[in-house]
């Protein structure tokens, strides 16, 4: 089945098309991102990397539809995004959830259906079912009525990926999914990344870890306020680019010059 969809996307890759088009984010006198431009199309995992401050993270909301664009087109699927897709689902850095909040992780799931039935709407068979199915694909049927506060770091991430998966978004923004996760955790949520991808979706993360990038990303945007590179993970975190976006960090680059890429994570 899986395979089924990914060739389906891949004959059709400009249906599944994103493209990102001189994109410029002001906030107040401050330029946030300039002349921002990449395409890339379902089955892709894409990196965003860069310095702090280099507006990775309002990229991803301006993806979103979260924060105002001050130029530039986002195009999806051959139609210009105005404010919000609902295929689009954003999952905000851990840190920025209240975790005390009262839901289950049914609760939330199930709010991945309220752009379809409104918030108040009632829930149909089929929101029942996109809810169910979402669970299961995240191993969450035994956890759907835990409160979310009590749930592991990636157990949470999971929560969030279903309520997307039960939205049925196609394109997935993360902020920084692998930070705080442990050995075990990140490798789980890898191979979910990769597997989502190989049904036909697109994701698109934030990412700060320059060694593991290129094994866990297919394709990289590199990024300081304006692009620096766009490409294959492994060839855009090259020597040269990394000293162009974080400046001259030899210590760091020799960790961080990509690695052979491996399959074995």
């Amino acid at each position: 089945m899986s395979h089924e969809h990914h060739d389906c996307c891949a004959h059709h890759a400009h249906h599944h098309e994103m493209v990102i088009d001189a994109l410029q984010v002001r906030y107040r006198n401050n330029l946030a991102l300039d002349g921002v431009s990449f395409a890339t199309s379902c089955g892709n995992r894409v990196a965003l990397v860069g310095p702090n401050g280099a507006g990775k993270s309002t990229l991803l909301k301006a993806i979103a539809g979260l924060v105002p664009r001050s130029a530039g087109k986002i195009l999806w699927r051959g139609t210009a995004v105005k404010r919000w897709s609902r295929e689009f689902a954003y999952l905000p850095q851990r840190e920025e959830v209240d975790w005390s909040f009262p839901i289950t992780v049914r609760g939330l799931v199930e709010m991945g259906r309220y752009p379809q039935t409104g918030m108040f709407g009632r829930f149909s068979d089929k929101d029942d079912a996109a809810v169910e199915s979402a669970l299961a694909a995240l191993d969450l049927l035994d956890l759907q009525r835990r409160q979310i506060r009590e749930l592991s770091g990636g157990q949470q991430q999971r929560a969030f990926l279903a309520r997307a998966l039960a939205q049925e978004a196609h394109v997935l923004l993360l902020d920084e999914p692998f930070t705080g996760l442990d050995r075990n955790a990140s490798r789980q949520l890898s191979d979910l990344l990769e597997r989502l991808a190989h049904e036909g979706r697109l994701v698109v993360a934030s990412h700060h870890d320059l060694a593991s990038a290129p094994r866990l990303f297919d394709e990289a945007l590199l990024l300081k306020t304006r692009p620096i590179g766009f490409g294959v993970a492994a060839e855009v975190l090259s020597a040269g680019n990394l000293d162009r976006a974080f400046g001259h960090i030899s210590d760091v680059e020799d960790r961080a010059a990509p690695q052979p890429v491996t399959s074995d994570l």
